[in-house]
């Protein structure tokens, strides 16, 4: 069986979790916790991975402008979360809206 084609329940079944996402980044996890909307968190998923790991796609790359349009300050956030490889304190936070707002 191919990688490409497990889910991720048959992936910890058969011990090829190795591929599996890595979890939410904390600006995320954040934002699900107020979304109550399927759509609106699988396009929270899709930003955080998106900006993990970019496609090539066009469709994929427009969707992604869409979203950071619609959520500048989530997604400046999440850009600096991942560049520093750490959730980002809240005096930082508070720096990075305070910019965003200028």
């Amino acid at each position: 069986m191919s990688r490409r084609h497990l889910t991720p329940k048959t992936q910890c079944a058969t011990g090829l979790a190795d591929d599996m996402p890595p979890p939410p980044s904390a600006a995320i996890t954040r934002a699900l916790a107020n979304t109550r909307s399927h759509t609106a968190s699988d396009d929270l998923l899709f930003l955080e991975a998106w900006e993990r790991q970019a496609s090539p796609d066009l469709s994929a790359l427009l969707r992604a402008a869409q979203i950071r349009r619609a959520n500048p300050a989530l997604a400046a956030e999440l850009r600096a979360e991942l560049s520093r490889g750490r959730p980002l304190t809240t005096a930082e936070r508070h720096t990075l809206m305070v910019a965003l707002e200028k």
